[in-house]
């Protein structure tokens, strides 16, 4: 029930914070005031939680607004304040602000850590339909994932990354603690199965000095492991729309002393649009053995074939008209991607004693690929190998609770390609065709990160976190293609470069924290873009750097039936990267400017209903941002000032699931995404869009150890039409109009069954 309005001036005499009532809205409620102007946004929030006072001040100059944003804010903070005071509920619901995270080398709660981290467990993974992680990613806050394809996607943190024209960059990514992403920053985690997967942790920002350079933030996947004292077999089959078949098949075992996790997963899908087709296989093998007493040695080996076709993108009329066709060019060469990658590791936890312990991994990535497109085709073979290594040390500093982590990642990897001319012209129907071999370049990519992590409890309340990392990137260049002639460049670095980062959390309830940070972080740019258009190395390019300044809170309220964040950051990078297209598929790299990423992160988990039979959560989760470029200078054009290009300034999810003792279970989510500058001029921008996904899923058992689950879901139920990714700054060459577009696909069915047998 809500609570009786208080006259306005009794409240606003006691007030730090002056308002004018012109053209303002004030909302006054016993607990909490607000206040909201149209051209900048201030609310001051007075808190009452276990006989404390707890007082907030949010002051987020965004002139973008518009009246939609403003009530989305106004109805968060509202719901922040008031849920409290409603009907009561169980309170033996596991809190997920105590979830440990597992991906920092110190090991802290989500609750306690000075950074905006979101965590993901294999019961969200369930709620999707279990293809790809894009509807997963793109329920956190500040995450965006565009999916052209299901082997084309790009994924941005913050807006970090949103120019990339092809794939995922600036952000770093571990499946366990092997890199999945490249020497020169690319990262792809689209290929990774999810049956795989255990959980996501992101920690958005440059708020990691202990995982080099990721100055959009961290991804870290997970492996699944059997459940203790467990063996069990496993068959999950889906169908669905556009021919879509995922057939999984999964073992375990569990011990004392031994775990191991298997599974091999055939996807297959003629997709929605021509030339969509995709076929992937992969098998993985995770576990874990403990040898002595204090030591365990652990092991992951992922191995993936893929064949893919790539319709590319759409012009405006193909888009809006035709979006099941594909691009005339990738259409007549029959354009397509195959590959096969491996990628392993093992390493060694050793606890010498209560103060010390050691962790140390060696991993290798193996892959060999080819690609078939209308200007060209593209052979590549790349190897890597490397090792990461942490030691911690824990104890007690002037009585206060110490620990400490110093640590080392290493990577060497080889690149190797060649270039051969497409001849699918010279026998049309025939796709591609290869010819004569023009260009042929190694490469060669090193870095190494040394970091230090400290954290100290500096009271009963206050925490402080610190870090320094150290990273040195090299890259060398050799072209071998004219009759062994090798023209080879100089190895090249960047040099040494520094980021620090520092954080503040305080706990100002039992299960109420505010923080604070600040942080630098860097990107160095990939081989592609240091080359110039004569294929020399261009020296004087240097690497992205930003300073991070953040500040969050985060609560637990009704015995662990509700949970709040909000973050405002502000990210100001300097020696901004960007690509200029000199061709089809031809690009260098300059530093262009400056550009600032400003903008608030919330979240809301409430269980509406806890019952002996029944249990309803519901979530509702968003970005509001004001991304720019501050100054930027592309030849004779000056974009300083424009929207960021490629990533919206708003979006927002809603969910409610239900599931009951009997076994049914229905999960609902509704995303909202609002529109997106597609260049750097705003001259064209997106629609933005709306979409709505369904699942439904009956567990029983048939025997004792004999577990059956159905499911059905339907994806984009309203069946929008929408933009699911965008080339940035797509251009016409002659007469042929540019092609931004990539579409999502229409309203699309699912459904499959799970067989289970568990032997205890």
């Amino acid at each position: 029930m809500t609570q009786k309005l208080k006259p306005a001036k009794k409240r606003f005499e006691n007030c730090p914070v002056k308002v004018k009532k012109a053209n303002a809205i004030i909302i006054l409620f016993d607990n909490c005031v607000f206040y909201f102007s149209p051209l900048s946004y201030l609310s001051f929030i007075n808190l009452k939680v276990n006989s404390k006072f707890i007082k907030f001040l949010f002051l987020i100059n965004l002139p973008a607004l518009d009246k939609n944003t403003s009530y989305l804010i106004s109805f968060l903070l509202l719901f922040i304040c008031t849920t409290p005071i409603f009907g009561q509920v169980q309170k033996d619901t596991t809190a997920l602000s105590e979830i440990i995270l597992q991906a920092s080398p110190i090991k802290t709660s989500i609750q306690n850590t000075a950074a905006a981290v979101s965590f993901i467990g294999r019961k969200d993974l369930n709620k999707s339909d279990g293809v790809i992680l894009t509807s997963v990613l793109n329920k956190i806050p500040g995450v965006y994932m565009q999916q052209g394809s299901l082997n084309t996607n790009r994924i941005t943190i913050r807006g970090i990354g949103a120019r990339s024209q092809y794939g995922t960059n600036k952000i770093k990514a571990y499946f366990e603690d092997i890199p999945l992403t490249s020497g020169e920053g690319e990262t792809v985690i689209e290929d990774i199965d999810l049956e795989s997967i255990a959980s996501i942790e992101i920690t958005k920002g440059p708020n990691s000095t202990s995982f080099g350079s990721g100055l959009g933030g961290v991804i870290h996947l997970f492996a699944r492991k059997t459940p203790f004292r467990e063996s069990f077999g496993k068959s999950v089959t889906t169908y669905g729309s556009f021919g879509l078949v995922k057939q999984s098949l999964s073992a375990g075992y569990s011990n004392a002393k031994s775990n191991l996790f298997s599974s091999y997963t055939h996807l297959q899908s003629e997709g929605f649009r021509v030339n969509s087709t995709y076929d992937r296989k992969s098998f993985n093998v995770h576990g874990k053995q403990k040898i002595t007493a204090k030591g365990s040695l652990s092991y992951l080996g992922i191995f993936t074939r893929l064949k893919a076709f790539i319709p590319s993108s759409l012009n405006e009329n193909d888009f809006t008209n035709h979006p099941e066709k594909a691009a005339a060019t990738w259409a007549a060469a029959k354009g397509n991607e195959s590959s096969d990658k491996f990628l392993m590791g093992i390493g060694y936890n050793h606890q010498f004693s209560e103060k010390w312990s050691a962790k140390t991994s060696i991993f290798a990535n193996f892959r060999k690929a080819n690609e078939d497109r209308p200007f060209d085709i593209l052979e590549e073979k790349t190897s890597s190998l490397g090792f990461r290594s942490t030691i911690n040390y824990k104890t007690s500093l002037f009585s206060l609770p110490f620990e400490a982590s110093l640590g080392a990642e290493f990577l060497s990897e080889k690149y190797d390609f060649s270039l051969f001319k497409n001849l699918y012209l010279s026998q049309p129907g025939q796709g591609s065709i290869t010819g004569a071999e023009f260009s042929t370049i190694k490469q060669k990519r090193n870095y190494i990160n040394y970091f230090l992590q400290i954290e100290l409890q500096l009271s009963k309340e206050l925490f402080l976190e610190s870090g320094l990392a150290l990273n040195t990137t090299k890259y060398s260049l050799e072209d071998v293609f004219q009759h062994n002639t090798v023209n080879q460049e100089p190895p090249y670095t960047f040099g040494n470069v520094w980021s620090p980062r520092i954080g503040l959390s305080y706990k100002v309830a039992e299960s109420a924290t505010i923080y604070s940070a600040i942080s630098k972080g860097f990107s160095v740019p990939s081989v592609a873009e240091t080359l110039t258009s004569e294929g020399r190395i261009n020296t004087s390019l240097k690497p992205e750097l930003g300073w991070n300044y953040e500040l969050g809170f985060k609560g637990n309220w009704l015995g662990n039936t509700l949970y709040t964040e909000i973050a405002l950051y502000s990210t100001q990078i300097t020696n901004l990267l960007v690509a200029r297209r000199t061709a089809e598929d031809q690009y260098v790299g300059i530093n262009a400017g400056e550009s600032s990423h400003v903008g608030i992160e919330f979240s809301v988990n409430y269980m509406l209903l806890k019952t002996s039979k029944w249990q309803v959560t519901s979530y509702f989760s968003g970005t509001i941002n004001n991304f720019k470029f501050k100054d930027f200078v592309d030849g004779n054009a000056d974009y300083s000032g424009n929207r960021l290009t490629g990533v919206p300034n708003v979006q927002w999810n809603l969910g409610v699931d239900l599931s009951t003792k009997s076994g049914f279970s229905l999960n609902t989510s509704f995303r909202n995404v609002g529109k997106i500058p597609m260049n750097d001029q705003n001259s064209k921008y997106s629609d933005g869009y709306r979409l709505l996904d369904i699942k439904a899923a009956y567990t029983f058992k048939i025997q004792k150890f004999l577990k059956t689950e159905l499911s059905t879901g339907i994806n984009n139920a309203t069946n929008s039409h929408y933009a699911a990714s965008i080339l940035p700054n797509a251009v016409g060459f002659g007469s042929v109009p540019p092609r931004y577009y990539y579409p999502g696909n229409p309203k699309n069915f699912y459904g499959g069954i799970t067989i289970s047998y568990v032997f205890l």
